[in-house]
């Protein structure tokens, strides 16, 4: 009897597996960042070398390497060469499963500098009419993109 009940087991575990297969990706895996770059007002790549005063965008591709829709926030820092964070910008939106999006933050460095910009995609969940965020997640590594000014 015990045979019976281990080989019905067995086969309703082989059956569930085969029926409902499991695609697990690794959290920081969920979204990738591919080519950092400054764009101008067009969204055509500029030099990594910009002028004092001289409004760029920094922009990403991001994609979902999810099947489902995902919530994010694309967040970009820039920092001077002294490590000190003189700007701090964010957007938000959902990527569609595969979708792959290029999100843009407008900048001006002020003097010139050697700056870094990190950007990160965060998973982002909001509750109630304040929109105050209640959780957030990094969906992949951040990447960075060195400007001189």
């Amino acid at each position: 009897m015990n045979k019976l009940v281990g080989s019905i087991f067995g086969m309703l575990l082989v059956f569930t597996v085969l029926i409902n297969p499991v695609f697990a990706i690794a959290p920081l895996d969920r979204v990738e960042i591919t080519n950092p770059r400054l764009v101008n007002a067009f969204g055509t790549k500029i030099s990594d070398q910009v002028n004092v005063n001289q409004q760029v965008q920094i922009s990403a591709d991001i994609k979902n390497n999810q099947e489902k829709s995902q919530k994010f926030v694309y967040i970009v820092q820039v920092k001077n060469q002294d490590g000190i964070i003189i700007s701090l910008g964010w957007i938000g939106g959902v990527l569609n499963p595969g979708q792959t999006f290029s999100p843009a933050l407008s900048w001006t460095p002020k003097v010139s500098d050697v700056y870094t910009a990190e950007i990160f995609v965060w998973d982002v969940s909001e509750q109630g009419s304040t929109s105050s965020w209640q959780r957030l997640d990094a969906l992949t590594e951040h990447i960075t993109l060195k400007i001189t000014s």
